[in-house]
């Protein structure tokens, strides 16, 4: 997507802001209408917020989501907190034995939720948040006794308020030079990663760190570590130069349909919602498809984001673990010098793919949430000018989305099929967790 097209489309979700965005069945004062509006811009702050790359939107999508359900889980019966499962996070604030509005609890924890892990996006977005915002609360305040009104707000307030502090303790909170370290000590060696982009700020890796980033449910970033990769060789004979060359093969050869594929799942930051935002839209899609109440709407929302954040810090403890270069410096090195990639080799280390680990992990989840036959049609790049791609059910998004990177030549096989391991490992933990009735 160009520029121009990427702010006329941020100008129309301004507009919209200012509009119902959800079914027009559902009541203002429906927790699920709040949910549904909040992360239909959510989506869109993500692409226009610059140090919202792959790991930190994930990041944000998993407090997200602990927080609306929260919100929902302390005001309904049959539901279990989170507090004492998930790492760190203590009791929540319990509610007065009085009347509580859930529309107004939910529109207070998620507009302060949403200012503040979006303080810095631009001008456009501060304009779509604070619109919402206005919109939201109006609508929740519509009809609703003033003394449920402001205890309702009061207690949305401090859920937000007790994420926050709990968010800002996981070592992932603050980002600096978009998440590019000022200084870093490259590992040495002909099988470790080297910089591919000549963007100063790109000599040095994303978020070498973000591997010790506090996870949710896993116990840390190693509990679904990897084995190695197969060993450097420049030999022919090697596993190591054969998945080069089958890299190198596969780009002289692609098909349209290949070649589609990898753009339909690169969902590059700062032009798209990224990988983690793709796989929440199509849990949104699915839940308003499905009519789902609040209760459901927070549970998939918070399992969607919790482990699409875990698998993040899982695969990136990986990457530095190995620190292993990409194909495009491999293959200008041993095999063509003049090699060119369908896709813009991402500024990170090769091993494991970050596509393959989060999409096998929301593959894994959505299949736990709505089976593992549910069919469906995938429509979020349409306004770019896709068509909707159809697929059966999750595990083959999540097998396409893991095979694109081999067909935009910036992932070799290993990394792509133990990528999908590692995400549905990484899965387990989430949906191990005790959370609907």
């Amino acid at each position: 997507m160009g520029f121009a097209r990427f702010f006329s489309r941020f100008a129309a979700v301004l507009a919209l802001a200012t509009l119902p965005l959800a079914a027009p069945a559902q009541a203002a004062s429906d927790p699920a209408y709040v949910m549904a509006n909040w992360y239909k811009l959510i989506l869109e702050l993500i692409r226009h917020t610059p140090t919202y790359s792959p790991p930190v939107a994930a990041r944000t999508m998993g407090y997200l989501g602990v927080t609306a359900y929260e919100a929902t889980a302390s005001g309904t019966p049959g539901l279990t907190s989170l507090a004492g499962q998930v790492n760190g996070l203590t009791p929540l604030p319990p509610r007065e034995a009085a009347a509580y509005d859930e529309g107004a609890v939910m529109e207070a924890a998620l507009t302060a939720s949403v200012e503040y892990f979006f303080f810095n996006t631009g001008p456009t977005g501060q304009r779509a948040k604070a619109a919402m915002a206005k919109q939201l609360g109006a609508q929740a305040a519509e009809g609703v006794d003033p003394d449920t009104l402001s205890r309702s707000r009061a207690y949305g307030q401090a859920v937000a308020a007790h994420i926050i502090a709990w968010s800002e303790t996981d070592g992932g909170a603050k980002i600096e030079n978009m998440g590019f370290p000022y200084a870093y000590d490259a590992p040495k060696g002909p099988e470790k990663w080297v910089p591919t982009s000549l963007i100063v700020q790109q000599q040095a890796p994303l978020l070498p760190d973000w591997g010790k980033v506090r996870p949710f449910a896993m116990k840390d970033g190693a509990t679904c570590d990897l084995p190695p990769p197969p060993a450097y060789s420049e030999d022919p004979a090697s596993d190591f130069y054969k998945e080069a060359k089958e890299v190198y093969d596969v780009s002289k050869s692609l098909t349209d349909e290949q070649k589609l594929i990898a753009r339909f799942w690169s969902d590059d930051p700062m032009l798209t919602w990224t990988p983690p935002g793709h796989w929440m839209y199509l849990a949104l899609q699915l839940l308003e498809e499905d009519k789902a109440d609040a209760p459901r709407m927070a549970e998939v929302l918070a399992r969607l984001g919790m482990v699409t954040a875990d698998a993040f810090i899982g695969c990136w403890q990986t990457k530095y673990e190995y620190d292993l270069l990409r194909p495009v410096t491999y293959i200008r090195r041993v095999i063509d010098p003049k090699w060119e990639t369908l896709l813009i080799t991402p500024p990170f280390p090769e091993y494991p793919s970050g596509h393959s680990t989060q999409s096998g992990a929301a593959a894994a989840v959505l299949n736990a949430m709505f089976g593992t036959d549910r069919a469906f049609d995938d429509a979020a790049h349409e306004d770019e000018g896709m068509e909707a791609r159809h697929f059966a059910n999750f595990d083959a998004a999540a097998t396409e989305a893991a095979l694109s990177r081999l067909y935009g030549g910036i992932h070799f096989r290993a990394a792509i099929d133990r990528g999908l391991e590692q995400g549905r490992c990484i899965a387990t933990h989430v949906i191990d967790l005790r959370m609907g009735k």
